[in-house]
């Protein structure tokens, strides 16, 4: 059932906190106001202490960690596209050697958590064989997995996928359909007490940008979060083992990305942590002026940093070392001391 008041905290930083400022997911940043949103009337600024006690719970309480991740701190996700055809790479990491000496740079960058896709989900691509992916991204996550600790998550829609990266070491299942594509996903990440990212798209990769439309894509989008998050839950996925995803560039033009990006923090209200992936998609290079996806970068940090001053928890980047740094210069500069060495 669709909700008729949403609540976006509007996200502050620094130590001059007033009296009565709530903590947002129990980390650093803080809110004392909100904008209660409705579809049937103008958006309006009212006191935290007037958001509903259910709301104002799921806003302030601390996110449990992710695949042993603490998300009091903004954490960084490594993209690795183990694909002949990804949108910002071109299979530049296609060939196994390639894709596990690249996630092992990820990691020596400072990346929190690699995600290895073995499906390009770029505008127009197809389905590819449930077989054909696992065989891409199993020796990948195997051999990363054997190399040290870090959380590997596998993207991925399909169950006989999501079973093959978990023997090899996956330990999050990254669905961007939402878990509405293969039904058996959802209760085998049960079973296994696997955290889990469900992300919003309208349509397939195929199709999803020919004629993207909603009528409030922003609460659209929030009441599709929160429909999912009962399914799983109803499944046996409890909500602290489940992040969300607005699904920036999924069947989104770039009017919506940026409306979803500008009030990105009503996702809060969901209670879990939020991921969000926008590195190097077009509408960075159409702002940026950057036609090509590999001169993304600084366009992509720059919406990191936007979403993480809105209290997002995860993002998930391509340029890792550029995101770590920027990231701790941000977290600095807000803290107005330098961290310890």
């Amino acid at each position: 059932m669709a909700m008729s008041d949403y609540y976006r905290p509007l996200v502050q930083s620094g130590p001059a906190r007033p009296d009565g400022a709530l903590p947002l997911a129990g980390g650093a940043l803080w809110f004392t106001h909100a904008e209660q949103l409705r579809r049937d009337a103008p958006a309006r600024v009212v006191p935290a202490g007037d958001i509903p006690d259910p709301v104002r719970t799921r806003l302030t309480a601390p996110r449990a960690p992710v695949a042993g991740l603490s998300m009091e701190v903004p954490r960084v996700m490594g993209i690795l596209n183990a694909t002949p055809d990804s949108f910002s790479d071109g299979g530049l990491y296609h060939d196994p050697r390639k894709a596990v000496a690249h996630g092992a740079r990820m990691i020596a960058e400072g990346a929190d958590i690699i995600d290895v896709g073995g499906e390009s989900t770029r505008p127009g691509a197809e389905t590819v064989a449930p077989g054909d992916e696992a065989a891409r991204v199993a020796p990948v996550i195997a051999a990363l997995r054997a190399a040290g600790p870090t959380p590997i998550s596998i993207d991925t829609r399909k169950t006989a996928v999501a079973q093959a990266a978990v023997a090899a070491g996956a330990t999050l299942v990254n669905d961007v359909a939402g878990f509405t594509y293969d039904p058996g996903l959802a209760p085998f990440c049960a079973m296994h007490a696997l955290p889990v990212c469900v992300m919003h798209a309208q349509g397939d990769p195929a199709t999803m940008q020919q004629n993207p439309s909603y009528d409030n894509v922003l609460l659209d989008v929030y009441d599709f979060l929160h429909e999912r998050l009962e399914t799983l839950t109803a499944l046996g996925i409890p909500r602290g083992r489940i992040v969300v995803d607005p699904g920036i560039g999924f069947g989104k033009t770039a009017a919506h990305n940026l409306l979803l990006l500008n009030r990105i923090g009503l996702f809060h209200g969901l209670g879990c942590p939020i991921l969000l992936g926008a590195s190097r998609k077009r509408f960075i290079g159409t702002i940026g002026q950057a036609p090509e996806p590999a001169d993304r970068m600084a366009g992509s940090v720059a919406v990191a940093l936007a979403g993480v001053a809105q209290g997002v928890q995860i993002v998930r980047v391509h340029d890792v070392r550029e995101t770590v740094s920027a990231l701790a210069l941000w977290q600095a500069v807000q803290g107005g001391a330098a961290p310890v060495a």
